[in-house]
């Protein structure tokens, strides 16, 4: 069960027509929580019906990350194969509301952005980076988990399908120049502050233009990349489930290095 989250872990505030959301557990690199994921969904649901909010911008608290996605600690209180399904079936659904959010939405990306946290901004409809961002979806040497159908669409769509298995193959983060060269940042700036100022910038800019075409927009480019949905589920539990997944856990969780076997 979720525990609820705390009220300074996922901080939203909107002015001026600005919605922005802070991940704020620096400490833990803004490591996701379930609770976490929910309450990002919750703040796109407001968007969606209040028309006061033009655009929103996410942003990592702290200079080291943008987002190191779920934090580990919640796949400890897996119990069952069901467990894994329902944990895939909530990313999807956050990311799709993220996605599908009625506002332009900007990640502002500082440091490390990886695993759920490169999936968040994925499905943002803008990203911006400092030169010190590091992207990438390392799960393939971590915890030896999966993406979910949805996921690998969304990724696919974004940066091509031979991209995507690069960077699960390699588990390798990439860095802000490369990032860009592929579409997964559509700007570098030179650090934080500038970082800060730009993705202001873009956001009040966006935020003056008319939300009809907007929101138009969005839901074109939605409509040209329908993706796969209630599919896959075998993957996830051949990966979920498996010994290797225990394995991987246990690694991350005591610093050491996996020891895979396939099984």
């Amino acid at each position: 069960m979720d525990r609820a989250v705390a009220a300074d872990d996922l901080v939203f505030e909107c002015k001026d027509g600005i919605g922005r959301i802070t991940f704020n557990r620096p400490q833990a690199r803004n490591a996701f929580t379930f609770a976490m994921y929910e309450r990002l969904a919750a703040i796109c649901e407001e968007a969606n019906s209040d028309h006061a909010i033009k655009v929103l911008v996410l942003r990592g608290a702290g200079d080291k990350a943008f987002a190191a996605g779920t934090d580990i600690n919640q796949f400890r209180e897996f119990k069952s194969p069901q467990d894994a399904i329902d944990y895939e079936k909530r990313i999807d659904r956050v990311l799709t509301t993220l996605e599908q959010c009625r506002v332009p939405t900007i990640a502002a990306i500082n440091g490390f952005c990886t695993g759920g946290g490169a999936g968040i901004a994925a499905a943002c409809d803008l990203r911006i980076g400092t030169r010190s961002a590091q992207i990438g979806f390392p799960i393939a040497r971590t915890l030896g988990n999966c993406l979910s159908m949805s996921n690998v669409g969304r990724l696919t769509a974004l940066i091509g399908a031979a991209r995507v298995k690069d960077l699960i193959f390699t588990a390798r983060l990439i860095d802000a120049a490369q990032a860009a060269s592929i579409g997964l940042l559509g700007e570098v700036v030179e650090d934080l502050a500038a970082l800060e100022r730009r993705a202001d910038e873009v956001a009040r800019l966006v935020a003056g233009h008319a939300p009809l075409t907007l929101n138009a927009t969005k839901q074109a480019v939605g409509r040209l990349q329908q993706r796969l949905t209630d599919e896959g589920e075998d993957l996830i539990l051949m990966c979920y489930t498996s010994q290797d997944f225990r394995e991987g856990l246990d690694a991350f969780l005591n610093k050491r290095a996996p020891q895979w076997r396939g099984q």
